[in-house]
């Protein structure tokens, strides 16, 4: 069927659901439906979802960009994209009572819990309705998986697999009007602080992949833990794979190119850039199978994986001031602020300073997991909620599978920003400081014209609070009882080492590659992308 094709309002329409999937490439349900009849490419913004505690108005601005780069990838086809706003049910039954539907088409979605709610709301609808949804597979996730066991090798398969191209066209759809786009101020999401938001639409995306795989990623190991190095070496791909303007998919073949031309260069330059995206194809594996938890078990976005650690951090009456001063980079440990600070800024932070701030939050100053969090998700432009969650707690130490890793935030200033650049860009006010106590600015002898006055005294000590957040969470880590329940975990979330690279890992004697490893009791998860 082709866009001169002759139709009329009685014809049947295929709509294909535009959620966080925005691109035309890779798109199995858009070439599917496109295939069979007249597209109505929908998206929906959906106020109630955009209320959610992890929604902000630099997510909002980013999908934004997106769309508006979605839409004119659509009209090249044809029919440009159809925008409603309002609760998904509502405005599909409006469709579907203003002209017939033959299907609803879209992408399987690991999102939050408000989206799976909303998609079983959906899912009823159409059956009333007697409309066949069909999903397809974007990632590697794999809904209602019994066990781990070959999932790698899963991945491997489906990444490999040819992908489908996009339409060459879409015959126009009269009679169904698209909504403006609203502001994030129409979805009541309030300025959030971000002057330097990462630019969005595939274009963009695109853009940083050519580059990444060209020249960036020579860098990619030594500096992706840089505070100011790691902005560039990284790939920078983490919000285009979270809204799908690129797939996890065409982003793995583009490696995989890549490093196939790099072997048939010579040169010790060529092979260290091919390790080096070796190394970032291993974390597109992890970026899947962090995923997979929360597909496994939602309810990890809300309670503690292991039962021992529930209640483990009740609240306290500290806990408000401590949010406060943790979130906006006033807790007087200087590297701790700054990259508070460039993360409310920016919208990003390198793995290892994500990882710092939560052991900070979690250990330190011992606060709920969910709290932090819920801040850190309406901070990461990038956010990807069957990511983030499972690494807030394995970062927390809530898991019970994984290494307990408390952050000295002081020796990760000296070790990640020895001279001081980093600090004195993000927190000016130790200006007067010099280099040799700007990590620890409460030992310079005249600290006190600064420390106190002009930039705040340390919250905590940070030996103290470490050492009683060893004893609490070890604490629980006793016993028979929580090593089965832990062990339990490890066999239905842990890790099956065939496929996924882990830097530091020796195999079990005579275990074969598919059995089950545990996640992580020696090597910390990197997930730089």
């Amino acid at each position: 069927m082709t866009a001169n094709s002759v139709h009329t309002r009685c014809d049947p329409v295929e709509i294909v659901w535009f959620k966080r999937d925005l691109r035309i490439e890779d798109h199995a349900p858009l070439a599917m439906a496109a295939s069979r009849g007249r597209v109505v490419p929908l998206y929906i913004v959906e106020p109630d979802l955009w209320a959610e505690p992890d929604q902000s108005a630099r997510h909002w601005a980013f999908t934004r960009a997106c769309l508006e780069d979605l839409d004119s990838a659509l009209a090249r086809l044809g029919q440009r994209l159809v925008v409603r706003v309002g609760r998904a049910i509502d405005i599909l039954e409006a469709i579907a009572t203003a002209m017939p539907v033959n299907r609803l088409w879209s992408h399987e979605e690991t999102g939050n819990a408000w989206t799976f709610r909303r998609d079983v709301a959906v899912a009823a609808w159409a059956r009333s309705r007697g409309i066949a949804w069909i999903e397809a597979r974007q990632t590697g996730v794999q809904r209602r998986l019994a066990d781990r066991n070959g999932w790698a090798k899963a991945w491997d398969r489906q990444m490999a697999e040819q992908m489908p191209d996009p339409p060459r066209e879409l015959s126009p759809v009269a009679g169904l009007p698209s909504e403006p786009l609203p502001e994030a101020c129409d979805l009541g999401l309030a300025p959030d602080g971000i002057v330097a938001l990462q630019p969005g639409g595939r274009a963009a995306g695109l853009d940083l992949l050519h580059s990444f795989l060209n020249w960036r990623a020579a860098t990619y190991r030594r500096a992706m833990s840089s505070p100011l190095d790691g902005a560039t070496a990284c790939s920078r791909l983490s919000p285009h794979l979270a809204l799908g303007t690129l797939s996890v998919r065409e982003t793995t073949q583009a490696v995989k190119h890549r490093m196939t031309e790099l072997s048939g260069e010579r040169g010790g330059e060529a092979r260290a850039y091919a390790g080096a995206l070796a190394s970032f194809l291993g974390r597109l594996h992890w970026h899947c199978h962090f995923m997979q938890k929360l597909e496994s078990e939602p309810s990890i976005e809300v309670r503690e994986l292991h039962p021992a650690t529930r209640g483990l951090r009740p609240g306290a009456p500290t806990d408000a001031a401590y949010l406060s001063a943790w979130a906006a980079g006033e807790t007087g440990y200087p590297f701790l602020d700054a990259s508070m600070r460039f993360l409310k800024a920016t919208g990003w932070l390198n793995f290892r300073m994500r990882a710092m701030a939560v052991s900070f939050a979690s250990y330190n100053l011992w606060l709920p997991w969910r709290q932090t969090g819920l801040h850190l998700a309406r901070q990461f432009t990038d956010y990807e909620p069957g990511i983030h969650w499972p690494q807030v707690q394995m970062q927390s130490g809530t898991t019970g599978i994984n290494t307990i890793r408390i952050y000295n935030v002081v020796k990760q200033g000296y070790d990640q920003d020895p001279a001081g650049l980093f600090v004195r860009r993000w927190v000016p006010e130790l200006a007067d400081v010099p280099d040799a106590y700007l990590h620890e600015p409460w030992r310079w002898p005249c600290a006190g014209h600064v420390v106190g006055r002009i930039y705040p005294e340390r919250i905590i000590d940070l030996k103290v609070t470490t050492a009683e957040a060893k004893q609490r969470i070890f604490s629980v880590r006793k016993g028979s009882e929580f090593h089965a329940a832990a062990d339990a975990i490890q066999a239905k979330h842990g890790s099956r080492k065939s496929g996924i690279p882990m830097t530091g890992r020796r195999r079990r004697p005579g275990a074969t590659p598919d059995e089950s490893q545990p996640e992580t009791r020696s090597v910390q998860l990197k997930l730089d992308l």
